[in-house]
């Protein structure tokens, strides 16, 4: 028989209320606070490593500068065309510490991914999407898009 006092009421409440935050801690496709539009200056949204910038015509894996922000260590550039990913997927290896920017331009509406990280960017139709970070956590990240589910690349820090 199960007998129900306050400390048990109690109890239970607080176990629903932790998994009820867990579960709306997960991640979302347009609650994710790390996610900007494309601009030319830092977001509050965006942790302090991670910076939305503006697009460069930068040709993937070259160093690049821009006026509002310091020189890149390394660019990688994507397209996506009727769901193809231009250049195809595979991975793409960078040193732990390197200042990095993907810029992603896609033919429909979506939003770019980089897990681990969790940064994103908007990607209008038709517009460049960047998102610039310190390469500072080694491992393998994929970088997606959400909507259409693309795996653009998996990302392995050294």
């Amino acid at each position: 028989m199960f007998v129900s006092t306050p400390a048990v009421r109690t109890a239970t409440t607080l176990v629903s209320v932790t998994l009820a935050a867990l579960l709306l801690a997960a991640c979302g496709q347009d609650d994710d606070p790390s996610v900007a539009a494309p601009s030319t200056a830092p977001t509050s949204a965006a942790p302090s490593t991670a910076t939305p910038t503006a697009p460069t015509s930068t040709a993937s894996g070259t160093p690049s500068a821009s006026a509002s922000t310091a020189a890149v260590d390394r660019q990688i550039t994507v397209t996506i065309a009727k769901k193809r990913v231009d250049p195809p997927t595979g991975r793409i290896t960078v040193s732990k510490g390197q200042l990095v920017r993907i810029t992603v331009t896609s033919d429909v509406a979506d939003e770019l991914h980089v897990h681990g990280y969790d940064l994103g960017a908007r990607l209008p139709a038709g517009t460049p999407g960047s998102v610039e970070f310190r390469a500072d956590k080694t491992g393998l990240f994929e970088v997606e898009t959400h909507e259409s589910e693309l795996v653009l690349f998996q990302l392995v820090v050294r």
